[in-house]
């Protein structure tokens, strides 16, 4: 592990991939928390590191910044939002600055010899919610998007830009706990339901009785979908 910080001004924490890097993963923390938190939380749940063969997974850490669910008290979040419900206007002024942001991280990726077809975008909770900005609104020719806990609001700009896309879209992988009293669970099923009205391919997994949290088979169908998504060499070789 290697805490950084590149040209992007994001700290990071990466895991190196065991082999040769040809593809790489972003993995983005819900509101409050820290790329190496959320590698420490997953690390909990499966009982060692989400580690690839082949890909680089990196965990940036969003800028700490007043956030109004919190009353305004500064909290690592990567956008603002008026309140916790997918019922009010985004705050999308934040919401555009973050998508510049880590869009510089894809492009040291692209810049180190990494295809945008190779990359994949996704996080919990607040982190989902980006990654779906970020690939659907910025970079729709990456491998893919996963949202673990997430949801967009009902006027999302998402809906809107994917209203005027007609290329093909990056494939979705969702998750959501049925006992989730944070983000409901209806939230992130009526999410899905738009997003595949609008033309994505979307996956969508309930997990029965879980909270707002990770869960192992939640991480271990993720890291199924991760390696359909980014194959190895040998792999891909054999398509």
């Amino acid at each position: 592990m290697a805490a950084a910080s590149g040209s992007v001004g994001l700290p990071r924490c990466l895991v190196s991939p065991a082999g040769r890097h040809s593809a790489s993963l972003i993995f983005l923390h819900g509101s409050g928390d820290s790329g190496l938190g959320l590698r420490t939380w997953i690390k909990q749940v499966l009982n060692q590191d989400l580690t690839f063969q082949h890909i680089k997974i990196i965990y940036p850490t969003a800028p700490s910044r007043p956030y109004t669910p919190l009353n305004g008290s500064i909290s690592n979040v990567w956008f603002d939002r008026f309140k916790i419900s997918n019922d009010c206007p985004e705050h999308i002024e934040s919401i555009d600055i973050m998508c510049k942001v880590l869009s510089g991280l894809i492009d040291e990726e692209v810049k180190s010899g990494i295809k945008k077809n190779r990359i994949l975008i996704g996080g919990f909770s607040m982190g989902g919610c980006m990654a779906m900005h970020l690939a659907y609104r910025n970079h729709q020719d990456v491998a893919g998007v996963f949202a673990l806990s997430s949801f967009l609001n009902k006027g999302s700009a998402v809906y809107e830009a994917l209203k005027k896309s007609h290329g093909v879209l990056p494939e979705l992988f969702q998750c959501h706990g049925t006992a989730d009293e944070l983000v409901l669970h209806s939230w992130g099923e009526e999410t899905n339901s738009l997003l595949k009205s609008l033309g994505v391919s979307t996956r969508f997994h309930s997990l029965p009785n879980v909270y707002h949290e990770l869960n192992k088979t939640e991480l271990e169908k993720l890291k199924s979908w991760i390696l359909t998504k980014l194959p190895g060499e040998m792999e891909r070789q054999n398509e």
